[in-house]
C-alpha cells in the first residue's frame, strides 16, 4: 500500500517479514561463549590450588643409628637402693627453742644457707653486760694510767730532795713503794682487759652457734624440727627436745648399694661395667660401674656391701628408689643383626595397635610401621622396619601424615 506525505510517495513495509528458513546461522557467539566459561573456570581453579594447595610442613629429623654390640654379657644379677653419699641430719650444737625455721621439704639450699634461727635473747643480754664491762676495764686503765704519770713525777721530785736532805728515807721509800703498786694495779688491769676481750669474743662465737647452716648444697628431704620446739646435740629420753633440724641429701652423689652373696663377690671387680633398673622406670636402663667393694662381710647375710656408681646423674633418680642391678662381663659374641639401629624416642608415634615413624625423604614424609625394642629413656632399639642411616622426623609428629610435602628446618 502507498501513503502520500508532503506530496512525496514512500513504500509502506511495517508488514514485510523474513521467513524463518531463511534466516542466516551464526555460530560465533556459542563458541565465545564457551570460551570464556572454560577460561573462568581455568582461572577459579587456579586461584583455589593457590589457596588451598597443601603447604609443605618444616620438620627436624635425626639419622637412625646403627647400634654395635658391646660384646658384653650378664653375668651376675642383684638388687638394692639408692643411696646418697652425703646424707646429713643438721644438729644444733647448743640448747635452744627455735624460733625461725627456713626451710621446707624440697628445697635446694647451697652451703652456708640458714636453716634455722634458736632463741638468743638471753647470750645477747649477756654479750651487752660483758661489753658494759669491758668498757669499764678500759676507764680504769685509763684512771690508772693518769694516776701512775703523775706518781712518776712526784717519785722523781722525791729523790731530787732526798738528796738534798729536804725528805727522808722513809718518804722516799713511800714514794716508790706507791709507784709500783700503780704500775701494778695497771698491769693487771690490763690483762683483765684481755679476759674480757677474750670472753666477749667466745660470746659472739657462742651467738654464732644460736645460727644453725647448711653445711653443704643439697636438697632438703626431711624437715624434722618445727618453730617452738626444744633442740638440743643430746637426747633427753623424754621425746620432748629434738635432736635434727632437717635432713639434706647431697643429689650429685647419689649411687647404687647392694649386698651381693659371698659366694659370688669374686665376679664383682672396681670398675666393672653395671646396668641398673629403677623399679620406678623398669624399662629405663641406667648404665653404670662399680665404685667400690667394702672390705668387710656380714656375718650374719653373709653378704659384702658393693657400691656402684651411675655414670650419668638425672632428676628421676631419687634417694631410696629400688632398683635390679646387672653386672656385665666381656665376652666374644658376634653381632647377629647388623641393621639394629636406635632413634630418638620422640619420632616414635603410637596408632591404635601400630608403632609408627616418619621418614623424611625427596621432600615427603613416609609413615613406617617399626617393630620396636627396649628404651634407655632417650633412645627406642627399632627392630625392624628401619634402615641404618634412614632420616627419622623428630619432635611434633602427632598430625604428619603419610606422603605429606615436608621441608628440612632452617638449622639442619
Amino acid at each position: 500500500m502507498l501513503t502520500q506525505d508532503n506530496n512525496t510517495t514512500r513504500p509502506d513495509i511495517s508488514h514485510l517479514r523474513i521467513a524463518p528458513q531463511d534466516k542466516e546461522e551464526r555460530p560465533i557467539g556459542r563458541w565465545f561463549l564457551i570460551i570464556t566459561v572454560i577460561a573462568v573456570l581455568t582461572v577459579a581453579a587456579s586461584i583455589f590450588f593457590y589457596f588451598f594447595r597443601e603447604q609443605a610442613v618444616t620438620v627436624t629429623v635425626a639419622d637412625a643409628e646403627q647400634i654395635v654390640s658391646d660384646q658384653e654379657h650378664t653375668i651376675l644379677n642383684a638388687s638394692g637402693y639408692v643411696t646418697p653419699r652425703r646424707r646429713a641430719t643438721i644438729a644444733s650444737k647448743i640448747t635452744g627453742q627455735i624460733m625461725e625455721m627456713l626451710v621446707e621439704e624440697g628445697m635446694l639450699v647451697q652451703k652456708e644457707d640458714v636453716l634455722a634461727r634458736l632463741d638468743d635473747a638471753n647470750i645477747k643480754a649477756m654479750m651487752k653486760t660483758l661489753e658494759a664491762e669491758t668498757d669499764a676495764a678500759e676507764a680504769t686503765i685509763a684512771e690508772i694510767s693518769v694516776n701512775l704519770k703523775n706518781m712518776k713525777k712526784n717519785l722523781a721530785r722525791n729523790r731530787s730532795l732526798y738528796k738534798t736532805g729536804v725528805i727522808t728515807v722513809k718518804e722516799l721509800d713511800d714514794s716508790e713503794t706507791l709507784f709500783d703498786g700503780t704500775a701494778a694495779r695497771l698491769e693487771l688491769a690490763q690483762k683483765q682487759i684481755d679476759v674480757s676481750r677474750a670472753r666477749l669474743s667466745e660470746m659472739k662465737q657462742e651467738l654464732d652457734n644460736y645460727t644453725i647452716r647448711a653445711p653443704f648444697a643439697g636438697i632438703v628431704v626431711s624437715k624434722d624440727a618445727q618453730v617452738g620446739e626444744i633442740v638440743s646435740p643430746i637426747s633427753a629420753g623424754g621425746g620432748y627436745t629434738r635432736t635434727g633440724i632437717a635432713t639434706i641429701v647431697d643429689m650429685q652423689s647419689l649411687e647404687i648399694e647392694v649386698d651381693i652373696n659371698e659366694s659370688f663377690i669374686a665376679k664383682v671387680k672396681i670398675g666393672q661395667k653395671v646396668t641398673a633398673t629403677l623399679d620406678a622406670y623398669p624399662e629405663w636402663k641406667i648404665p653404670a660401674r662399680v665404685r667400690t667393694v667394702i672390705p668387710t662381710a656380714d656375718r650374719q647375710k653373709a653378704t659384702v656391701k658393693v657400691r656402684i656408681s651411675f655414670d650419668d646423674l638425672d632428676p628421676k633418680i631419687l634417694p631410696d628408689m629400688g632398683v635390679k642391678v646387672s653386672f656385665m662381663e666381656a665376652a666374644a659374641v658376634p653381632e647377629t643383626n647388623a641393621n639394629r639401629v636406635r632413634v630418638p624416642l620422640e619420632s616414635i608415634r603410637q596408632d591404635k595397635d601400630n608403632t609408627v615413624t616418619f621418614i623424611f625423604k625427596n621432600g615427603t614424609v613416609e609413615s613406617r610401621p617399626v617393630k620396636t625394642g627396649p628404651s634407655n629413656g632417650k633412645f627406642i632399639e627399632i627392630l625392624a622396619g628401619i634402615m641404618p642411616g634412614e632420616q627419622v622426623v623428630i619432635g611434633d609428629i602427632v598430625n604428619l601424615h603419610d606422603g605429606q610435602k615436608a621441608r628440612l628446618a632452617a638449622n639442619q
